[in-house]
């Protein structure tokens, strides 16, 4: 088969290699330059299925059905991608089949970089979004959920007085002498469950624990929304922190024993610090419930009057006393006795 000199150029100078081939053989019958340089064994009354890649018969009987069908050829030492269409033509008094063939391997490549990039920016969309859960968790763990709010929307936490709230303020009782005598491994591991616990049983009493620092664990009701039961729900946190204790040391070989004092009054709540912040809490209530927490004996909950006054059903109070209390004179100060009453 042959084409007259114009017919011949004007195959050559498309961007497409273009073969004529014979639909029941396969063999070639024209090819132009394009498609010989592409592929080198292309040779006329060569079979396609024998010089093109990846052209075997099912490939072939798909392009002469309609399909578009990608190959891959080699040409100096570069991967090249040929989309491949195919339709049967009239040819003088012949039925052959048109292949038309583009190099569409810059386009695969684009898109192969687009789909990476796009897989990169949702990795790292992932990325971000487990560093934003990871750091809302870690400053939850430091400041109220409010405060946390105010803190991603402006940058920073402006000072705020509650009043009234309950403060309570837990240590226990020769954790110093514990923390050097014992494995400190086995000391922390123990605490930081003691801990959790405490803060399971505060989130059940709206009871927001503020810090722990070493052994000591503060935590406030009544913040940073105004609850009008704050000294009763203090209690009923305090009762179980204490029950929880005591049926702990029934069943471990180390006992933790705590004194509780828990007092009621005004607070100021703020974040400190500008690298390492933390939220905390100053004010009267803080230092008495510090004060009473001192004069408490072991597994005692030493209240100031005004929470008293306020139990919940089911506890009752005791060993009222009057003492002195450094920044606050002589007061009355009561102490909690049924913890294993059912609140």
């Amino acid at each position: 088969m042959s084409f007259d000199p114009i017919s011949a150029d004007l195959f050559n100078a498309l961007a497409a290699g273009i073969c004529l081939a014979d639909p029941k053989s396969a063999e070639i019958r024209y090819r132009n330059d394009l498609f010989a340089h592409w592929f080198p064994g292309a040779s006329l009354q060569a079979p396609l299925t024998q010089v093109v890649p990846g052209l075997d018969l099912d490939a072939l009987m798909r392009l002469a059905a309609g399909d578009t069908v990608e190959l891959t050829t080699k040409v100096k030492r570069r991967s090249l991608v040929i989309e491949t269409q195919a339709q049967p033509v009239r040819h003088g008094d012949r039925d052959v089949l048109l292949l038309e063939c583009r190099n569409v391997s810059g386009q695969r490549e684009s898109e192969a970089m687009i789909d990476s990039y796009a897989e990169m920016a949702e990795r790292r969309a992932r990325d971000l979004e487990r560093e934003k859960a990871r750091v809302e968790k870690l400053l939850l763990n430091i400041m109220p959920r409010t405060v946390y709010q105010e803190y991603m929307t402006f940058g920073s936490v402006a000072p705020r007085l509650f009043d009234p709230v309950t403060v309570l303020m837990l240590d226990f009782v020769g954790f110093t002498h514990m923390s050097v005598a014992e494995d400190p491994n086995v000391t922390v591991a123990e605490l930081n469950d003691i801990f959790t616990a405490f803060d399971r049983i505060g989130e059940l009493h709206g009871c927001e624990r503020i810090k722990t620092v070493g052994d000591c664990y503060i935590a406030v009701t009544g913040l940073p929304h105004p609850t009008p039961d704050h000294a009763a729900s203090a209690v009923k946190c305090a009762a179980k922190m204490m029950r929880y204790l005591d049926r702990r040391n029934q069943s471990h070989e180390h006992q933790w024993h705590a004194r509780i004092g828990i007092a009621s009054g005004p607070v100021v709540g703020s974040v400190v610090g500008i690298q390492k912040y933390i939220y905390d809490v100053f004010g009267p209530a803080v230092n008495l419930a510090a004060r009473l927490q001192v004069l408490s004996e072991p597994m005692e909950i030493t209240m100031c009057q005004t929470v008293a006054l306020d139990l919940p059903d089911g506890l009752v109070s005791n060993r009222k006393r009057v003492e002195t209390i450094k920044g606050f004179g002589t007061m009355e100060i009561e102490s909690l006795v049924s913890r294993e009453a059912t609140i």
